[in-house]
């Protein structure tokens, strides 16, 4: 695994070094997914069948979080 600080633009963009494109296969055009959890940042280089994974994924996590019983107390608000 190689480590290397990079700076965040003005613009909120970074750019990948050279080395990890090149390891990870990742040239112009590919897509990434990028994943935030407390204070890391995952990005994962995908590719158009896993985006069909990926929305079967965040479907499931969707119904949890909008069929929350707790939350129906705030219909009545």
């Amino acid at each position: 695994m190689e480590a290397k600080i990079i700076k965040v633009t003005d613009k909120g963009q970074i750019s990948l070094p050279v080395k990890v494109r090149e390891s990870m296969d990742i040239g112009e055009g590919d897509e990434l997914l990028v994943m935030a959890s407390e204070n890391s940042i995952i990005l994962k280089k995908i590719k158009k069948s896993d985006f069909r994974d990926l929305l079967k994924h965040s479907e499931k996590v969707a119904n949890k979080l909008w069929n929350n019983k707790e939350d129906e107390i705030w219909n009545d608000v």
